[in-house]
């Protein structure tokens, strides 16, 4: 059977045209490698843009279907598990997918999974069936596999002192689609009348086309493959090392032995869980306080505004301060957020507001967390390190998610926000002892 040329493994495997020569080797390939870069990002940034229009459209109103469908409340909170489950059930074999094949394969593989399982949340919704439509939402949330994919794929050819700003150009283009996405959901609803689909389908319909086109960008623009090149371009001591250490059970040693690396999953895992707990929720808190669709589109159009819009503050403060300083950071503003939600009650300015930090908190957490990961781990870990960031994080968001419907519904959506700022205690304790290791 003989191998792939593209195949990491490979034997003689050289770097791409772009680059032919080791990144310090003369100025015309450092030329050639920044060019690559941009070219990289470019692509990264459209499929972000394209991604995050279908996942925003779609999530807006999955607490609001669910609900519909199941008759309950409770139940409701189960549409965000189900929605953070596909990306959790698809981080390893996509770390693993990755590992072997390169970042192009595995983005692809997930937006195509979004896309039949958007369809299978309009079947679901249609028939009334509560179980298809959680199964639906599963492979729906694999498109997220996708974003969350691309930032570390931006930090792939990044330069060591620049990776937090590679990764937050990439999440940062989210907006673009993700403030879009809840906005156009009314008119998504409406474009299926007639057609025996419930309104709060629609956007899904809208999602499975979006997604379609991302998986054709990447698969055609996304070359060569940043993975792939940044494996070709390291140090040949590294490359020799590379065939036992892109395991998977390689990188969870590699997790082991790094501080770093447990405070930056803690991280990304911590701030995941609390704002997907949170946000999911608020749409129902705010119904019942008579917001209408629009005005719900509004405040998850400017908590995903505050997600994304000031990611590359983050970077630059991450590249400038360091990793640990936005981590603290982090942590406070989740738990401002947790405040002003919390005991907003009536008034939708407080709750917007406080969704709208939660958002940045989020956006701190990510990719303070994320560059710290990439920073502690050997290059031919990264890959599997990364997957299984991905897993842990949405695994706990999922099951926050469903935890959250439950404590609204015997508790309230005020205890619900304290639980969530609880959650934030490991992460801070890590950091402090970090802090006080490097001091």
């Amino acid at each position: 059977m003989t191998k792939s040329p593209d195949a990491p493994d490979a034997p003689g495997v050289t770097p791409p045209p772009e680059i032919s020569a080791p990144v310090t080797a003369d100025a015309a390939t450092a030329q050639r490698l920044a060019t690559l870069r941009r070219r990289t990002q470019a692509v990264l940034i459209a499929g972000q843009i394209l991604g995050g229009l279908g996942i925003a459209t779609g999530i807006a109103l999955a607490a609001v279907l669910a609900k519909d469908v199941s008759g309950s409340e409770a139940l409701s909170g189960l549409a965000s598990t189900a929605s953070v489950a596909g990306p959790a059930l698809l981080a390893m074999p996509l770390a693993a997918l990755m590992s072997a094949r390169g970042r192009r394969p595995g983005l692809v593989l997930a937006y195509l999974i979004g896309a039949l399982g958007a369809g299978v949340v309009v079947l679901g919704a249609v028939v009334g069936s509560f179980p298809l439509l959680l199964a639906g939402l599963v492979g729906f949330g694999a498109a997220s596999s996708a974003n969350l994919a691309a930032r570390f794929a931006a930090a792939d050819l990044a330069e060591p002192d620049h990776r937090g700003r590679a990764i937050s150009t990439v999440v940062w283009a989210t907006t673009i689609g993700a403030v879009l996405g809840p906005n156009i959901a009314a008119p998504a609803g409406e474009s299926v009348a007639g057609l025996g689909i419930p309104a709060t389908a629609g956007p899904f319909v809208w999602a499975a086309g979006v997604f379609l086109v991302a998986a054709l960008v990447v698969a055609v623009l996304l070359r060569p493959d940043p993975l792939l090149t940044a494996r070709a371009l390291a140090a040949p001591e590294e490359g020799q090392e590379a065939a036992a250490a892109r395991s998977l059970r390689a990188g969870m040693r590699a997790v082991r032995e790094a501080a770093g690396a447990r405070l930056a999953l803690v991280t990304v895992a911590a701030s995941h869980t609390a704002m997907v707990s949170i946000m999911s929720m608020t749409p129902v808190a705010l119904s019942h306080h008579g917001a209408g669709i629009q005005l719900i589109g509004l405040v998850i159009s400017g908590h995903i505004a505050g997600m994304y819009a000031f990611s590359p503050v983050m970077g630059w403060l991450s590249d400038r301060l360091g990793r640990l300083s936005v981590i603290g950071l982090a942590v406070g503003l989740l738990c401002v957020a947790a405040l002003l939600a919390g005991t907003a009650g009536p008034s939708h300015g407080q709750t917007a507001a406080g969704l709208f930090v939660l958002g940045l908190g989020w956006s701190a957490g990510l990719v303070s967390g994320s560059a710290l990961l990439t920073d502690s781990v050997p290059q031919a870990a990264r890959a599997a390190v990364q997957g299984l960031s991905d897993f842990i994080m949405n695994t706990a968001a999922g099951i926050g998610g469903l935890m959250a419907g439950l404590i609204v519904a015997r508790a309230g959506y005020g205890w619900l926000n304290l639980v969530g700022a609880c959650l934030l205690l490991p992460m801070a304790a890590l950091a402090v002892r970090g802090v006080l290791r490097r001091a």
